[in-house]
C-alpha cells in the first residue's frame, strides 16, 4: 500500500496512455474488455476500462484481481465458472457475465506489485504462452508510464521549490533550464533500452546523439528476443519533437515489441502499427519511418534476416574484402533498399517491402537515422548519402572482418569531427555475424545504448 500511495495514482483523472494499452490489450487478445487496475486497501480502481461503461471501482473480492497480485506471473482462469474463487466474482456474476480471464500484475523494481492489466473475454478460452508473455509486457509498459509519471510528479515539485528559493530572475531561468535538460534526458532514457541483449553468434552496438539537450528526440530502437532462438530489431524516426514525439515513440515501441511476440511476419507487424497510429490519430498526423527486422541464426554460419521498411532510409550491408585462393571480392557497402514502403501511420491501405538478407561471418548490417547524413563535415559540405556509403566502403576495406563496435565507434569518432555536430537526433545501430563457425562462435556480444548531448560549436563564444 505504501508503494500504492508512492505513485500518486488513484482516483486521478483519465490518461490517454493508460486508455491505449487497455485498447491495444483488448485488440491483441480479440476480447471486449480490458483493463488497468490498481488494488487499494478497500477496492480495485479501475485507471482505464477498455468496454466497461461507467465502472470506476470495485470491491476486492477474491478470484480477479486480488488475486493475480498474489501471483509473480499472469494469472489465466479459461472459464471463471469452474474456479472456486472467481465463480462468485461481481464481474463474473453481474452484467460483465466474464467466462474467462487473464491478468498480469504490474510490478515496481523493487518488486511490489501495484494491481494488474486484465482481459475478459463473455466465453471460456485459453492463450498461449506468447500471449501471456505480451499480456506481461504490456503491465511492464504501464510501470514505464507510471515511473515517467512519477519522475514528471518529482520534478515539477522540485522546480516549485526551486522558484521559492531563487530570487533571480537569472538563477531562476538557468535552474529551469538545467531542468527542462534534466527531465529530456531522463524522459529519453526511458524510451531507449539501456543496453542491448546478448545475441548467440552476433555483435550488436549503437549510438544515440540528440540535437538538443532541451528536447526529447524523435528517433528510436531496439533489439529484443522473440523465442526459439529468433531476434527481432527496428530502428526509426517519429514526427515531431518534445513530449508528444516521446508518448508516440513509447506506443510504437511496445505495439512492436508486443506484436512482434505473437505475429512471426515482419510485413504483418507493421500493418498492425499502422492500424495502432491511426487509431491514436485519425488525421494521420503521428506517423513514423522505420525498419523492422528479425534475425534467425543461419546453421552454415550466420543469420537470415528479414527487413521490412516503412519509408525509412536504406540499411547497409557491409561485406569485407575476401580472397578465395587467386580470386579477390573487393570491399564493399552495399545499401538494402526496400522501394515502395510507405510512411508508418500516415494512410490506411499503406504497403511495406520486405527483403531477406543473408548476413555471413565477417558481415555487417548498419541502420541509421537521417541526422547521420545531414551533418555538415569540416568543409562545410553536407555529409549525404554518397559520403556515408563512401565512408562506409572504405571501412570494409580495411577491416577483414567487420565488428558492431568498431562501425559505431568509428561512426561517432566521425560525428565528433562535424564542427557544429548533427543538426537532427542521429541514432545508429550495428549488427555482426561472428567470423567463427557456430561451434566456435562466442556467446554473443552487446554493445552499449549512447545517449549525448550535441556537441559545442568551437566558433561559439
Amino acid at each position: 500500500m505504501e508503494a500504492v500511495r508512492r505513485y500518486d495514482i488513484l482516483d486521478t483523472p483519465p490518461d490517454g496512455a493508460f486508455d491505449r494499452i487497455a485498447a491495444l490489450a483488448a485488440r491483441l487478445f480479440d476480447v471486449p474488455v480490458a483493463t488497468v487496475t490498481i488494488v487499494d486497501t478497500d477496492r480495485v480502481w479501475f485507471k482505464a476500462a477498455y468496454g466497461l461503461a461507467e465502472v470506476t471501482q470495485i470491491g476486492r473480492d477474491p478470484g480477479l484481481s486480488t488475486s493475480a497480485i498474489l501471483t509473480d506471473g499472469p494469472l489465466v482462469v479459461p472459464d471463471t465458472l469452474q474456479d472456486p474463487l472467481a465463480r462468485a466474482h461481481t464481474l463474473v456474476t453481474g452484467p460483465t457475465r466474464a467466462r474467462f480471464y487473464a491478468a498480469a500484475p504490474i510490478t515496481t523494481r523493487d518488486g511490489h506489485r501495484l494491481g494488474t492489466v486484465d482481459v475478459m473475454d463473455t466465453e471460456p478460452r485459453r492463450i498461449t504462452s506468447g500471449q501471456a508473455g505480451a499480456l506481461a509486457d504490456l503491465a511492464a509498459l504501464v510501470m514505464d508510464e507510471l515511473e515517467l509519471r512519477l519522475s514528471a510528479l518529482r520534478m515539477l515539485r522540485v522546480e516549485r521549490e526551486l522558484v521559492v528559493v531563487e530570487h533571480a530572475a537569472r538563477e531562476r531561468a538557468e535552474r529551469d533550464r538545467a531542468e527542462i535538460a534534466a527531465y529530456a534526458s531522463t524522459l529519453q532514457r526511458t524510451l531507449l533500452p539501456p543496453a542491448l541483449p546478448e545475441v548467440p553468434g552476433l555483435e550488436a552496438a549503437c549510438h544515440y546523439t540528440t540535437a538538443s539537450v532541451r528536447d526529447v528526440g524523435g528517433d528510436f530502437y531496439d533489439v529484443f528476443p522473440l523465442g526459439a532462438g529468433r531476434w527481432a530489431f527496428f530502428l526509426g524516426d517519429v514526427s515531431g519533437r518534445g513530449a508528444p514525439a516521446a508518448a508516440l515513440t513509447s506506443l510504437i515501441r511496445y505495439t512492436l515489441r508486443s506484436t512482434a511476440l505473437l505475429e512471426p511476419d515482419p510485413h504483418a507487424v507493421l500493418r498492425a502499427l499502422n492500424s495502432a497510429l491511426l487509431a491514436d490519430s485519425a488525421d494521420g498526423s503521428r506517423f513514423c519511418t522505420l525498419i523492422f527486422g528479425t534475425l534467425v541464426p543461419n546453421p552454415a554460419g550466420g543469420f537470415v534476416i528479414t527487413l521490412t521498411g516503412g519509408g525509412h532510409l536504406p540499411a547497409y550491408h557491409l561485406h569485407p574484402t575476401r580472397r578465395d585462393g587467386l580470386f579477390q571480392a573487393l570491399a564493399r557497402a552495399e545499401p538494402v533498399n526496400l522501394p515502395g514502403g510507405m510512411l508508418v501511420g500516415a494512410l490506411h491501405q499503406a504497403d511495406f517491402t520486405t527483403r531477406t538478407v543473408q548476413l555471413l561471418p565477417g558481415q555487417a548490417l548498419f541502420l541509421y537515422s537521417d541526422g547521420l547524413i545531414e551533418g555538415r563535415t569540416s568543409r562545410g559540405a553536407r555529409f549525404g548519402e554518397r559520403g556515408l556509403a563512401a565512408h562506409l566502403t572504405h571501412h570494409a576495406a580495411t577491416n577483414c572482418a567487420l565488428g558492431a563496435a568498431a562501425i559505431i565507434g568509428d561512426l561517432t569518432t566521425l560525428l565528433a569531427s562535424f564542427p557544429t555536430g548533427p543538426a537532427d537526433d542521429v541514432a545508429l545501430l550495428a549488427l555482426s555475424a561472428a567470423s567463427q563457425t557456430p561451434a566456435t562462435a562466442p556467446s554473443g556480444a552487446s554493445g552499449t545504448a549512447h545517449t549525448s548531448v550535441p556537441l559545442p560549436d568551437p566558433h561559439s563564444t
